[in-house]
C-alpha cells in the first residue's frame, strides 16, 4: 500500500515536471513571435531604409549626369595620376631589384674572397705540415 502510494506520488512529480516543461515551451514559442513581430517590423524599416538610399544614389547619379563633363573630366585626371603613382611604383621596384642584384654581386665578391682566403689558410697549414715533416726527416 505504501509502495504504492510512493508510485503514485513519483507518477504525480513526473507528470507535474512534464507539465512545468510544456508550459515552458509554450512560454518559449510565445517568445519566439514575440521577436518574429519585431523581426518583420525590422525588416519592413531595413526595406525603407534601403529604398531612401536607392533614391539618394539616383538622386546623386542624376547629379552626376548634369555634371558629366566636368566628372569625365575629373575621372581621367585621377586614372593619369594612378597612372603616374604605378609608373613611380615600378620605378621604385624596378631599383630596389638594381639594388638587390648590385648586392647579390658584393655577396658573391664576398662569397669568393671567403673561399680564396679558406684556400689561402688551408695551403698555410699545407706547407706548415710539410714544414713539419722536412723536420721530422732531419
Amino acid at each position: 500500500d505504501k509502495v504504492m502510494r510512493e508510485t503514485e506520488r513519483e507518477r504525480e512529480t513526473e507528470r507535474g515536471r512534464e507539465r512545468g516543461r510544456e508550459i515552458e515551451r509554450e512560454g518559449d514559442r510565445e517568445k519566439d513571435r514575440e521577436r518574429g513581430d519585431k523581426v518583420m517590423r525590422e525588416t519592413k524599416q531595413e526595406r525603407e531604409t534601403k529604398r531612401g538610399r536607392e533614391r539618394e544614389r539616383e538622386k546623386e547619379r542624376e547629379r552626376d549626369r548634369e555634371r558629366g563633363d566636368k566628372v569625365m573630366r575629373e575621372t581621367e585626371r585621377e586614372r593619369e595620376t594612378e597612372r603616374g603613382r604605378e609608373r613611380g611604383r615600378e620605378i621604385e621596384r624596378e631599383g630596389d631589384r638594381e639594388k638587390d642584384r648590385e648586392r647579390g654581386d658584393k655577396v658573391m665578391r664576398e662569397t669568393e674572397r671567403e673561399r680564396e682566403t679558406e684556400r689561402g689558410r688551408e695551403r698555410g697549414r699545407e706547407i706548415e705540415r710539410e714544414g713539419d715533416r722536412e723536420k721530422d726527416r732531419e
